[in-house]
């Protein structure tokens, strides 16, 4: 009677420690050639760029009972975070149980269980499924009317800024990748345009010289998240100043309805004028970008750093209670068809970190492992959520939790279940 576990990042990971200290036979399959899911860098599917470092700092992020080493920067780089999950699958002899360089290519249900096909053509069928393969692999390409004579390209393909060595470059896109790529393009390129459909919030990495996240993570109480964003968004105009006095569009959100940005380096480069803002774009014309508000800039490159679909491309949707953009999951874990599937780290919202996915594996073992009484009494709560309209406050992508309610919610699953 074995599980399978799809994939070996954070997720996958968690997922593999939480089995096998449950003592639950499980099996887990990768399709890169190593551990750490996004963070195995230059793999063929991940998306880290050269410069890619925590925007959560390491005592947030590291896994429970597992904390990066003490003389490590407080944002570790990718590099030691992919280091970081090597120490931790060898820590907790993960290593034997996962098949690498192989891809799930179908999973069907069969009897009981789940019947799985992969890419090596071997297939078999197994008691379970937790699916811990991520969110990031199918960039999400707006449609540009008009045609391009220049480079465009997703983020997901950049890795460096030599591409942009001398060229006159637009990227698109307000979240943090496209906030550190605007800093990248800033030392290489001609000139560096930035456009923007919307307003964020920016938090600093340090206050008082202490990683910013810290003091959210240790608070006793919680406050509730429509009053910790207003305190929160006070202090940040004076430690950071609003966004418009940078040319950037004023927030129409609270500060924790969406995933902030936490970067100060690109309001710097915006305030020395190194960075021009631009409206959402019109239309491409040949070598120029023409905006919503009249603007026509010639570029030669166009950088698309506009997030990803959520996709399983190996699963019929409906079992997943599939809704546009995304599934319908109970904690974003549970769907109400199966009662041997779950889905570990289909997540947005910063602060999650590796706890929240510990969180979401003990959910998960707790379930299984719980009496009769209790898995009826919660796959009740399971179908009556999933039948329900989805939640207003999920974000664009469906999937948004607020990371200090969403982990007091599964701290209190796994005692209920236990």
């Amino acid at each position: 009677m074995t599980w399978l576990i799809v994939g070996a990042g954070p997720a996958g990971l968690a997922a593999m420690r939480a089995f096998k200290q449950a003592g639950l036979a499980w099996q887990a399959v990768e399709s890169h050639a190593d551990v750490g899911g996004q963070w195995l860098h230059n793999a063929a599917n991940s998306a880290v760029y050269d410069s890619t470092h925590l925007i959560s700092s390491k005592g947030t992020t590291a896994f429970t009972g597992f904390p990066m080493p003490a003389d490590w920067p407080a944002y570790p780089h990718h590099a030691q975070i992919g280091q970081y999950m090597r120490d931790f699958a060898r820590h907790f002899d993960l290593y034997p149980g996962i098949r690498f360089n192989t891809t799930l290519t179908r999973l069907v249900p069969e009897g009981d269980g789940w019947h799985a096909s992969f890419d090596d053509g071997r297939s078999g069928v197994y008691v379970g499924v937790v699916i811990a393969n991520g969110h990031l692999s199918q960039p999400s390409m707006p449609a540009l009317p008009g045609s391009f004579n220049g480079t465009l390209l997703h983020s997901k393909a950049y890795k460096n800024p030599d591409i942009f060595a001398g060229k006159r470059v637009l990227i698109v896109g307000a979240g943090n990748t496209g906030c550190d790529i605007v800093v990248d393009a800033v030392h290489r390129a001609s000139r560096v345009l930035w456009s923007l459909r919307g307003g964020n919030h920016f938090t600093p990495k340090f206050v008082a010289g202490k990683p910013a996240d810290a003091g959210n993570h240790n608070r006793r109480f919680v406050l509730p998240r429509w009053l910790r964003s207003r305190l929160h968004e006070a202090a940040l105009r004076i430690l950071v100043g609003p966004p418009e006095r940078f040319g950037l569009p004023k927030p129409k959100h609270r500060l924790y309805d969406r995933t902030p940005i936490v970067n100060s380096l690109v309001l710097q480069h915006l305030g020395q004028g190194d960075v021009d803002v631009r409206a959402p774009i019109e239309r491409l014309d040949g070598d120029h970008v023409v905006f919503k508000d009249g603007r026509r800039d010639a570029v030669d490159i166009v950088l698309l750093a506009t997030g990803y679909r959520t996709v399983f491309p190996f699963i019929d949707t409906a079992e997943l209670n599939w809704r546009d953009p995304a599934p319908q999951l109970y904690l974003n874990i549970f769907p109400p068809r199966h009662h041997n599937l779950f889905v570990a780290g289909l997540l947005e919202g910063a602060g999650i970190g590796w706890p929240g996915r510990d969180l979401q594996a003990e959910a998960i073992t707790a379930y299984i492992k719980a009496m009769p009484e209790k898995r009826a009494a919660f796959q009740q709560r399971v179908a009556a959520y999933c039948a329900a309209p989805r939640p207003a406050d999920a974000g664009e992508h469906g999937i948004f939790v607020d990371f200090l309610e969403y982990k007091r919610v599964l701290q209190k699953t796994i005692s209920s279940l236990r």
